[in-house]
C-alpha cells in the first residue's frame, strides 16, 4: 500500500492502494453482499492502524488545556463553548492515510495517566465489554480539575458498495463534578472509506452529532458535511449552539 502524497499535508484522508492490496479487498468483496456487517468478516492486516479503538478514543482527550479551567467558569454560555471546543479539537488526531482502528478482544484493557503543567493528574481506563457486536467502555477523570468523562461506543460497520461505513453507535457523557446534574450528553460522527473498489480511497466523517446540557439549556447540533460528487471538500463542518427554549441560534460554526 502507498499512501497519496504530492508533496503536501495529507488533509484529505486519501490513499491509493497498490495493485496487490485491492485484489485483496475485491477478493474479499466479492464473497459478500451489501449491507453486510464486517465485524464479521476478517480483515487483512495492511487495513488497520497498529492500536486498538481503546487506545484511539484518547485522541479525545488530546488537549486538556481547552478544559481544565472552564469547570471555574460562571458563565454557563461559556462552559457550553468549552466542551464543543474540547470536543472539536480530537478530531484533528489521525492516522495517515485510510486506517481503521483494531476490534479489541474481549476483556482487552487500556489504560493512561496525565500528568499537567500544573502537577495535577488525569486516569484513563478503557475495557472491551463485548466483543460480538463489539462494544468499548471507557473512563476519563481528572478529579482535581472536576472533570469525569465516561461512555461506550458501538461501532458498527458495513460494506455499501463502493465504501464502507461505521456507525458511531453510543454516547459520551461529560459532567463537571463541582456543578450538580450539569451534564453533556455526546454523540459521533460517522466514518466513511469511499472509492474501495474502483478511484482513489478517501476516508471522512459524515452525518449529524449533538452536545445536550439540559440543567443549562444549551444545544449544539453539528453537521459533518460529506463531499459530493461535484462541489464541497471533504470533513468540512458546519453547527450551531442552540439555546433549547427558543430555538434560538447562539453561535454559528463551520470550519474544515
Amino acid at each position: 500500500m502507498t499512501s497519496h502524497d504530492d508533496g503536501k499535508e495529507n488533509i484529505d484522508n486519501t490513499e491509493v492502494l497498490d495493485e496487490k492490496p485491492r485484489r485483496i479487498i475485491l477478493g474479499l468483496i466479492s464473497q459478500i453482499r451489501k449491507g453486510t456487517e464486517l465485524h464479521r468478516i476478517s480483515l487483512p492486516a495492511f487495513i488497520f492502524e497498529p492500536r486498538s479503538m481503546l487506545e484511539r478514543i484518547t485522541d479525545f482527550m488530546s488537549h486538556p488545556e481547552l478544559i481544565l479551567r472552564a469547570s471555574k467558569q460562571e458563565n454557563n454560555v461559556q462552559r457550553f463553548i468549552s466542551v464543543v471546543r474540547y470536543y472539536l479539537s480530537g478530531w484533528h488526531v489521525k492516522p495517515k492515510g485510510v486506517k481503521k482502528s483494531y476490534n479489541p478482544i474481549l476483556g482487552e484493557f487500556f489504560r493512561a495517566r496525565w500528568k499537567f503543567h500544573d502537577n495535577t493528574n488525569a486516569l484513563y481506563i478503557a475495557e472491551q465489554v463485548s466483543h460480538h457486536p463489539p462494544v468499548s467502555a471507557y473512563y476519563y477523570a481528572s478529579p482535581e480539575n472536576n472533570i469525569l468523562i465516561y461512555g461506550t461506543l458501538r461501532p458498527k460497520s458495513k460494506f455499501m458498495g463502493n465504501s464502507a461505513g461505521t456507525m458511531m453507535h453510543g454516547e459520551t457523557k461529560f459532567h463537571f463534578t463541582n456543578r450538580p446534574d450539569e451534564v453533556y450528553r455526546i454523540t459521533m460522527p460517522n466514518f466513511y472509506a469511499r472509492g474501495i473498489l474502483f478511484g482513489k480511497v478517501v476516508m471522512e466523517l459524515g452525518d449529524k452529532t449533538t452536545i445536550i446540557c439540559e440543567k443549562t439549556g444549551l444545544m449544539y447540533e453539528m453537521q459533518f458535511q460529506t463531499k459530493g460528487y461535484f462541489s464541497g471538500a471533504y470533513n468540512s463542518i458546519y453547527g450551531k449552539i442552540i439555546l433549547i427554549s427558543t430555538g434560538e441560534a447562539l453561535f454559528e460554526i463551520s470550519g474544515k
